[in-house]
């Protein structure tokens, strides 16, 4: 999968959780809510292709493919 089929709202998320942003922090820089920021987070992992795995942190992966694409 690709950043390339990220939405220009969820590109603006993955770049904060690339700050290091909370989901509280992404919220307040993007002036939405917390539970609109978690869905575009649920979003951007299954657009992504990033299963939950009990023994990794999907941001963390989400971040680095977002990384390595920009």
């Amino acid at each position: 999968s690709s950043i390339a089929e990220l939405s220009p709202r969820e590109l603006e998320v993955m770049a904060a959780m690339a700050e290091g942003k909370s989901n509280r922090g992404i919220a307040e820089a993007l002036v939405i809510s917390v539970p609109a920021v978690e869905k575009h987070i649920t979003r951007i992992l299954g657009k992504l292709g990033i299963d939950d795995v009990g023994t990794e942190h999907r941001r963390v992966h989400a971040v680095l493919t977002y990384l390595r694409e920009i």
